[in-house]
């Protein structure tokens, strides 16, 4: 199990901006300007920001953009596969740009969340197109933690089960 690091989510975030233009035309949307600058924005981000989070980066450079207009394009990326919404334990839904097989890890105190690649986590269901009296069509596995920061301030444990 590791971490994705920045060196990866440089290298991913490159071969994603390549092919974002041909993905909008599949998916009958304009590239704009502020599409792109968005999605750059949700890329280059390790901490599966929030809409105001993205407005606030893409605004230096978009300064007329709408909070509405993030919004909108964030659902729509979500809608044509690119973007992926990541809320647990979050009020408000928070993205995720990294489209390969990947896991999360979230602090239970702050509410961080980070990227893990874990090959056992995917093998979980392989092969299985059903779960009882579900269809599968995808899983990722939540891990509940504190992160280092949190653990130093002496952040309280949570009642964390295993399972639930």
């Amino acid at each position: 199990m590791r971490y994705v690091d920045r060196r990866w989510r440089t290298n991913y975030a490159a071969g994603r901006l390549k092919e974002f233009a041909d993905q909008c035309r599949k998916s009958g949307l304009a590239l704009t300007p502020q599409r792109y600058a968005i999605f750059r924005a949700l890329l280059a981000s390790s901490e599966h920001p929030r809409a105001e989070e993205i407005f606030a980066k893409v605004r230096e450079e978009q300064p007329t953009i709408s909070l509405a207009t993030v919004h909108r394009t964030l659902e729509a990326l979500c809608a044509m596969g690119e973007a992926r919404k990541v809320t647990p334990l979050h009020v408000s839904a928070r993205y995720d740009g990294n489209l390969s097989d990947h896991h999360h890890v979230v602090c239970v105190q702050c509410g961080r969340v980070c990227d893990v690649e874990a090959p056992e986590f995917s093998n979980l269901l392989h092969g299985r197109s059903v779960l009882g009296d579900f269809a599968l069509v995808g899983y990722s596995v939540e891990i509940r933690a504190l992160c280092k920061p949190c653990r130093a301030k002496g952040a309280p444990k949570t009642d964390a089960h295993p399972h639930g």
